[in-house]
This record gives C-alpha cells, structure tokens and sequence, in this order.
C-alpha cells in the first residue's frame, strides 16, 4: 500500500480545523467492531448490509455466503462503499472506502485471514479454509473473502467537523 494524497476540504470543515491523518483513519477501520458494506444490483440499485471486516496487509476483508446477495452483486459489478459510521454527533470520526472488492482464493492468504478474524474477535469468529473458501467449522456453507484494497477513503470528524479526503 502506498502512502495517500490526504486533504482536508474545508468547505466541509470547522474554520482553523486538521485534516484526519491516514493514521487515524486506518485505525478506526481496523478497530471497527461492525462495517457496512454498500453494493450495486443488477438493477442499479444500491444493496447495503453490515458485516464484520478485518484490516489486513493495507486493505479490508470480509466475507459473505456464496448465494448471498451481496455476492451476487458482486459477480456483476466490484464497486463497494465500506462505512465504519459512529452514532454520536459530538465526538468519534467516521470513515468511507471505495475500491473494488476482489475475491480471495489463495489458501495460505485466506488462513491469515482466518487468524485475523479468530483474533480480532478472540475467538467468536472462527474459519475453516478449503477449496478457496471459508467454512464455519464442522459446516459445508462455502463462503467467499474480499479483499477490499482502498482506492479513495473519506473520513468525517464530528464534535470538532471536518472531512479529510485520502487518495491512493
């Protein structure tokens, strides 16, 4: 991963405000506990459900069922939002990926991310990995991992407001 262009727009910002550093903001995505996850239909219509994401190797993760919705619209169009959205309007800093969702079929990579799922959640999230796919354990319920490297990631302070733009 490279480093980003980061600026803060300051139509959208506090007069005498900082822009978020990337710092900040890979922070808040690799601490979320819940993110949601912005899709396209066929139809072109948006899709949006939460999900639990890891950060990993400069980019995000997650998961879904191979008959899911969400990977239906995938199949026909990559282009995600990823929103890790506090609910307090005084304090906390929220922050937007867009990218591309790319599957992961690599085992020794989806075994890292396994690890990376049983230890962020110490041990709620557990994955078998075959067949280029996660399994709950003990189950025969494929299901696909994305890799989701940020291309533009847009972070929204509150309390003190700003909006901090970073490109890659």
């Amino acid at each position: 991963m490279t480093t980003p262009q980061t600026t803060l727009d300051e139509r959208f910002s506090q007069p005498g405000s900082d822009a978020t550093s990337w710092d900040q903001a890979r922070e808040v995505l690799a601490d979320a506990q819940l993110t949601w996850l912005t899709t396209v239909r066929a139809d072109g219509r948006p899709h949006q459900t939460p999900l639990v994401a890891v950060w990993h190797d400069g980019a995000l993760h997650f998961s879904t069922g191979t008959r899911e919705q969400k990977t239906v619209n995938l199949s026909r169009n990559p282009h995600v939002l990823l929103t890790v959205a506090g609910r307090d309007w005084q304090e906390g800093l929220d922050v937007v990926v867009e990218g591309d969702a790319v599957q992961i079929t690599d085992e020794d990579t989806l075994r890292q991310l396994a690890q990376a799922w049983t230890t962020k959640w110490d041990g709620s999230w557990n994955y078998e990995v075959r067949n280029g796919h996660f399994f709950h354990p003990g189950g025969d319920f494929p299901v696909a991992v994305y890799r989701v490297a940020p291309v533009k990631v847009l972070a929204f302070g509150q309390g003190t407001f700003t909006q901090t733009r970073h490109t890659f």
